[in-house]
């Protein structure tokens, strides 16, 4: 017995639909770096806008680790719109891009200091163990 044919569009969402939300290779190595630097912290704090993917409530610092894709990362190689149901992606990263402005703006008015990390940021360990560092530190 042979399984109907998917469109492209099928395929394209049950694709999508599979990717994780958290706990992501990216948040994990993160939360690797943030463990050599001698940091202890809290995931996923739902009692905060956005509900944040890192969260150092002693020294009042959030990290969101973002995809370059669904946050729509300008210029980046990585988030470049799939050809199939283009508007409705298109429309899509909008939306998130504005949500993630409106979550950014209420931590920060909240005294909360807050890091972006992007996907395509994290394939250099190194420079990524700088940028927390320095946001760490000051």
């Amino acid at each position: 017995m042979t399984s109907p044919k998917r469109s492209k569009a099928e395929i394209t969402s049950y694709k999508m639909s599979r990717v994780k939300k958290r706990d992501t290779k990216q948040e994990i190595v993160v939360r690797s770096v943030l463990h050599r630097l001698g940091y202890r912290f809290r995931l996923h704090d739902k009692n905060l806008p956005g509900t944040p993917d890192i969260v150092l409530k002693k020294h009042k610092k959030i990290i969101f680790v973002h995809g370059c894709f669904w946050h729509g990362h300008k210029n980046c190689r990585l988030s470049s719109i799939p050809k199939t149901n283009s508007e409705f992606w298109k429309d899509k990263i909008v939306r998130n891009r504005k949500r993630d402005k409106k979550v950014k703006s209420d931590l920060e008015l909240m005294g909360w200091s807050v890091l972006i990390v992007w996907q395509c940021q994290i394939i250099d360990t190194g420079s990524l163990r700088s940028s927390l560092e320095s946001f760490l530190s000051s």
